[in-house]
């Protein structure tokens, strides 16, 4: 990441929370962003707008998978997670992720095909 980010610019952490088959939920399932958060932890759209290609995403699997991908914004407001620049792969659509708060703690949603997952934010720390 540029030294030249904003202050607003954190990592944050997302785990699987608790489903079935994962009782527990799985600190080795999940994602890494780097975003904007507003004082209010939701996503900061200009900032993320002036910064995109900063705004990436490393998802992470129980076997060591590990795919990099940006952030990104559709038409009509909602995010997703793009790991193919090109588009030939389809995109993880968030559920909300304009209305969540990025807070130690919080829950957030992540359709992965045709299932979604709930993740609990585990970290949000300064980039």
């Amino acid at each position: 990441m540029p030294a030249s980010l904003p202050p607003a610019f954190r990592r944050i952490r997302l785990e699987l929370a608790r489903e079935p088959g994962h009782p527990q939920g799985e600190a080795h399932f999940g994602y890494q962003l780097v975003a904007p958060l507003g004082e209010d932890a939701h996503i900061a759209v200009e900032l993320w707008k002036e910064h995109r290609d900063n705004c990436r995403v490393v998802r992470f699997r129980p076997d060591g998978d590990r795919d990099i991908g940006h952030l990104v914004r559709r038409p009509g407001g909602s995010w997703a997670f793009r790991y193919d620049i090109a588009g030939d792969e389809e995109d993880e659509a968030t559920f909300r992720f304009d209305n969540e708060a990025f807070r130690t703690g919080e829950y957030v949603s992540v359709r992965q095909g045709d299932q979604m997952h709930t993740f609990r934010v585990v970290s949000v720390e300064p980039v």
